[in-house]
């Protein structure tokens, strides 16, 4: 699968989505993805797309782009 793109809308994979209600982004999706830390390889930075809230530190592997029919 494709690396999820930098200002990307995204969700959890639903194997990670089955657990939602334990994240505290769970009320804020979907995210928009910003990029990669540097100094923490394959975690990202994210914001909550209603509230603006940032996020960081989650692993990107477990995210994916939201496709052209759920935007």
């Amino acid at each position: 699968m494709a690396p999820i793109r930098s200002l990307s809308l995204v969700k959890l994979k639903s194997e990670f989505a089955v657990d939602l209600g334990s994240y505290p982004f769970a009320e804020d999706l979907p995210l928009v993805f910003l990029g990669e830390i540097p100094n923490l390889p394959e975690h990202g930075v994210f914001l909550g797309f209603k509230s603006g809230r940032a996020y960081s530190g989650y692993h990107i592997d477990q995210f994916v782009e939201l496709s052209d029919e759920e935007v």
